[in-house]
């Protein structure tokens, strides 16, 4: 009697133990909520034709973040006073649920009639679709610190000149400048010399962040720029323009100082 109650135990067992090995499935599968074509992308101009722009995403289901070409916002709707007369392409970046996608909207800008943040006119000066031309602020035997090896990862220590790169062995480009406008784009052109052509690109001013992007060209004192040609900026204004990066092209266990004055 005991063996045989024994034995429907054991075979009670090994069913709970087969039974526990069976994977419990539950398939769900992200699905679309919409289609790119059904989200509604809407900008709103304070007043029409301003830079004071609103661009918003209103389909329920779909999130994401704007892209506005001066920076991005986490969110689906932003406000922002935009630099740049014309028409300008914004671009919607979320998922539909089961995908992602891009979706932009292009906005004509008239006029500037919003006041820009004052960053803007000391880069570019108020004539912003004129705009402006830096040059570096010394030249080499004179003792200046204008373009100088400084403490690596540490804005706050770039006017600390570990040596003073400049006043010896200055850039490539000392002779030359450098352009920024917002002439219907972020326009920025490099001079190696100030006769030579202009190497045209780009830029971004993250006035938030302090930071400035060259892109398809290069900065004024190049050599010891980086290779994200990104830069922080250390000080700006009208008389006066100061980048710094953290680790230098030139040396990479240094950061690196530029100083700039307006040609």
């Amino acid at each position: 009697m005991k063996i045989h109650n024994i034995k429907y135990l054991l075979i009670a067992a090994f069913m709970l133990v087969f039974s526990a090995c069976d994977p419990i499935v539950d398939e769900q599968h992200l699905q679309n909520s919409t289609d790119v074509a059904g989200v509604q992308l809407k900008s709103v101009q304070t007043p029409p034709g301003g830079n004071k722009i609103t661009l918003s995403m209103n389909t329920p289901g779909v999130t994401g973040y704007w892209d506005y070409n001066l920076g991005k916002a986490l969110t689906n709707e932003v406000t922002v006073v935009y630099p740049i007369p014309g028409k300008s392409t914004f671009t919607f970046i979320g998922t539909l649920g089961g995908e992602f996608f891009s979706k932009t909207i292009d906005v004509q800008v008239d006029r500037l009639d919003t006041p820009l943040d004052q960053d803007w006119y000391d880069l570019v000066s108020t004539n912003t679709a004129a705009g402006k031309t830096w040059v570096f602020d010394g030249a080499a035997g004179t003792g200046e610190a204008y373009w100088f090896m400084s403490p690596p990862d540490n804005p706050d220590s770039a006017m600390t000149a570990w040596w003073n790169a400049g006043d010896c062995c200055p850039p490539l480009d000392v002779d030359g400048k450098m352009h920024f406008d917002l002439n219907g784009a972020a326009n920025y052109n490099h001079y190696q010399t100030a006769s030579a052509t202009a190497e045209k690109g780009s830029f971004v001013m993250d006035i938030a962040n302090k930071k400035l992007f060259i892109t398809n060209s290069k900065i004024l004192g190049y050599e010891a720029g980086n290779t994200a040609n990104e830069y922080s900026i250390v000080t700006l204004t009208e008389d006066k323009l100061v980048l710094y990066v953290p680790r230098s092209l030139k040396d990479a266990g240094t950061g690196w100082t530029f100083v700039y004055r307006p040609e």
